[in-house]
């Protein structure tokens, strides 16, 4: 009886199309990831200013440049200030372009500087005033309800910008702000006790990054406090000791003061494509280089959000903006404008 041919695809054919089919979604995952981090459309600014870094005898500068007219490549040779204060949107959220205020233009003292590394983007809001600044507590926390969200907390104190504050239990990830973590002091009064990493604000406006008791606290003319850590910069002195735990690339929220005076808010995004996040030593970096002498770390992940008259400045991860927050460093109305 005569065998009958085996009508299959040969093996070597199979290995042949499999290694082509590799190579094309390696390419098209290449292609895609270029696109979106030199040309996207979410982090515009960002994007350019990346492709102004680039060597333009380099790979990945050809690739990215097939993304732009040869008018736009002329414009990120040789930028113009015409769309200076431009407000872009990503269809659910109005978010503030990273070069909206770059000064003081509004008149209210605060400013918002980009600042970026090779791993992150972020946006530092200047508040030249430090009275303007104070943390807002949950209103219904003394009942447990759950923590407002931070355009709340904005319309709810009558503030014109804010970022969120302090840590709070969330349990896998679904805390609803109720129950903020470690100290709170407001008025001048303890209102939970423990020992921790704070933020706090003394009576004549000025920040305190450190670790102690509520009691001693107090006796620092400490008015306003809530937890969250690690301290980067005390007293002038960089106190960051190097931290594996949770020490990985993620959106960060912190606070620092200058010398004169002047508050230092900063959000930097993460978990996106074009913005992956930032370590400890990243954000120290930034306080550093401002100058800092006072600086320390809040609560992160999908909690980091910055708002600034009505509008997000910074992408938060989760799609629905803001997170429920035990508590929010708020920046009152008025400022320079009015006072």
């Amino acid at each position: 009886m005569k065998k009958k041919k085996n009508s299959g695809v040969p093996v070597w054919l199979t290995l042949v199309l499999s290694v082509l089919g590799i190579a094309i979604g390696i390419s098209i995952t290449g292609y895609s990831y270029i696109r979106e981090k030199y040309a996207g459309s979410s982090h515009p600014n960002y994007s350019r200013q990346l492709m102004v870094s680039l060597d333009e005898n380099s790979l990945t500068y050809k690739i990215a440049s097939t993304f732009y007219s040869a008018d736009e490549l002329e414009e990120l040779k040789n930028p113009s200030s015409s769309d200076s204060g431009s407000v872009i949107s990503d269809g659910s959220q109005n978010i503030i372009s990273s070069d909206a205020v770059s000064a003081d233009t509004n008149g209210d003292g605060i400013e918002i500087q980009h600042v970026y590394g090779n791993t992150y983007e972020g946006y530092m809001m200047v508040i030249h005033d430090p009275e303007d600044v104070f943390i807002a507590l949950n209103p219904g926390m003394s009942t447990g309800a759950s923590g407002p969200k931070l355009p709340e907390y904005i319309e709810t104190f009558d503030a014109i910008a804010g970022i969120n504050g302090g840590g709070f239990l969330d349990s896998g990830g679904t805390g609803d702000g109720s129950v903020p973590a470690g100290i709170v002091i407001s008025d001048g009064k303890i209102v939970q006790d423990g020992t921790s990493s704070v933020i706090a604000f003394t009576a004549d406006h000025k920040l305190i990054a450190t670790t102690a008791s509520a009691s001693a606290l107090l006796e620092m003319g400490v008015e306003e406090a809530i937890t969250f850590g690690p301290t980067f910069i005390h007293n002038g002195q960089n106190v960051y000791t190097a931290q594996s735990d949770l020490n990985m690339l993620n959106p960060r929220t912190a606070v620092g003061m200058l010398e004169d005076g002047t508050l230092l808010l900063l959000v930097v995004d993460g978990r996106g494509p074009s913005s992956w996040g930032a370590k400890y030593e990243d954000i120290l970096q930034i306080f550093l280089d401002y100058g800092a002498v006072e600086a320390g770390n809040l609560d992160g992940g999908n909690s980091s959000v910055m708002m600034y008259n009505g509008k997000y400045v910074n992408y938060p991860v989760s799609m629905y903006g803001s997170r429920r927050l035990p508590d929010a460093i708020l920046v009152r109305k008025g400022g320079r404008k009015n006072g």
